[in-house]
């Protein structure tokens, strides 16, 4: 399949070529999804799709455009490259767009030793059933579980490739196995809901079904009866699920677009202290078996591991070409793409230093305060960094759950919590962002 995309890549180039395009770079992608869906242990929903994509960038001087198709055939690789080009003559000039010098390129083209696509074969979907039916039989074996609002299981594989004007040419496989268990606890307006889940890249290393459905129930469960905590300042711990979200907030806040709009509450942070100075915050693209990693960016340069922020200290932005170029520094190999958009800043895999100490050693340490394993909604003046968001959890006291609670809003201000984080040390390796349970001093819950 590879070889297929790079002769469409490199077809669609020599139509852009042909078309008048001073430049062009183009992507193509292959995939197969399978999805199970299972509810009351009958079979709810099964699919199974194939697709070939294509997308192409034009570029006429300082002028660019994009088009996208799913079609193929040579008259439409001609007919994109022909829109393209017009496209691109009527844009405004960016003075920053261009596609990498043949120096910069990566020599790596492939994604040999990463382990990022399975061997295994793929999955019959008799499998994939067994898999929801067995995680919504465990979860439904779980007391006070009343029913499953969904058992799910899927399987991907994605061709990727990317060719460009200026020589470069690779592409990789990637694979993706994942189930998911929701489940309901209690009825009427005393409901509640909460699941847990899995993917992997290779089949091997997934949780079992039971050990995930189980787990989904169990949280269902122990949310029954909640209610909203009281008003006031407290400290709040971010279970290490959903402790990600604080570190993509900061993530957010150092990507280059931001930074060259002058919209992100660390645009005057360079060089200064944005963590707790025992905490540094690593990016590595090239970890094994993890959805994240990837031997080269969207315009081909080389991805490399690099520190973010190091003893607390923030060393730099998450950059492609087009920013790199506007803020006066170099691309740190970070650009990603669709096929209909030009390339964008993004971060792979990271990872927050872990702490020495439990997630239950922090509950006795905070005392009083709330624990919070699911957030909704969200209000961040990215500006500032001012912070609200509906939250859901348990109430501690006295270093010690007490009941859970629901209705309930986290406020604080982003560049102040980030410097007092405190971290366990639960944070589970195989993910992309590989965060622990974080506790913050003194952020205002609304409750009662």
């Amino acid at each position: 399949m590879t070889q297929a995309l790079s002769d469409l890549t490199q077809a669609l180039l020599a139509a852009a070529k042909a078309a008048g395009a001073d430049a062009a770079d183009a992507m193509a992608r292959s995939g197969t999804a399978l999805a199970v869906d299972m509810r009351g242990g009958t079979l709810e929903h099964a699919e199974r799709s194939e697709a070939t994509e294509i997308g192409l960038r034009v570029l006429i001087g300082q002028r660019q455009a994009c088009v996208s198709a799913s079609d193929t055939r040579p008259d439409t690789l001609e007919a994109m490259a022909t829109r393209a080009v017009a496209m691109a003559k009527e844009a405004p000039e960016d003075p920053y767009v261009g596609l990498a010098d043949p120096d910069q390129l990566s020599a790596r083209r492939d994604a040999e030793g990463l382990e990022l696509a399975d061997d295994a074969p793929e999955p019959a979907p008799e499998t994939l059933q067994d898999d929801a039916a067995r995680a919504e039989a465990a979860a439904m074996a779980v007391a006070g579980v009343t029913k499953i609002d969904s058992a799910s299981a899927g399987y991907g594989r994605t061709e990727i490739f990317i060719a460009a004007s200026n020589g470069f040419a690779g592409g990789y496989s990637r694979t993706q196995r994942s189930l998911y268990c929701s489940a309901i606890a209690g009825d009427g307006a005393g409901m509640q809901r909460d699941g847990d889940g899995d993917g992997r890249l290779i089949q091997s290393d997934l949780r079992s079904p039971e050990d995930i459905g189980r787990s989904a129930g169990e949280r269902a469960a122990a949310m029954l009866n909640a209610r909203r905590p009281a008003t006031g300042r407290y400290p709040v711990l971010y279970d290490e699920r959903i402790a990600g979200s604080l570190i993509a907030h900061l993530l957010g806040a150092v990507n280059g677009q931001a930074i060259a709009r002058g919209a992100s509450f660390l645009r005057d942070a360079l060089g200064e202290i944005v963590l707790p100075e025992s905490l540094s915050l690593v990016e590595d693209p090239l970890r094994k078996r993890t959805s994240g990693s990837r031997p080269f960016d969207a315009e081909g340069l080389p991805t490399a591991r690099r520190t973010i922020v190091e003893n607390g200290r923030l060393t730099g932005w998450t950059l492609d070409l087009a920013t790199a170029r506007k803020l006066g520094l170099s691309s740190t190999g970070n650009a990603a793409r669709g096929l209909s958009a030009p390339p964008s800043p993004s971060t792979w895999n990271v990872e927050l230093t872990q702490g020495s100490v439990t997630r239950e050693d922090l509950i006795r340490q905070m005392g009083t305060g709330l624990l919070v394993t699911s957030m909704i909604g969200s209000t961040i003046n990215a500006n500032t960094g001012e912070y609200s968001r509906g939250a859901s959890g348990f109430w501690i006291e006295n270093g010690e759950i007490a009941y859970p609670v629901q209705e309930c809003t986290i406020a604080g201000n982003l560049r102040d919590m980030l410097k007092r984080i405190v971290p366990a040390n639960d944070a589970r390796a195989h993910l992309s962002r590989v965060v622990p349970s974080l506790l913050v001093e003194g952020l205002t819950i609304a409750g009662t």
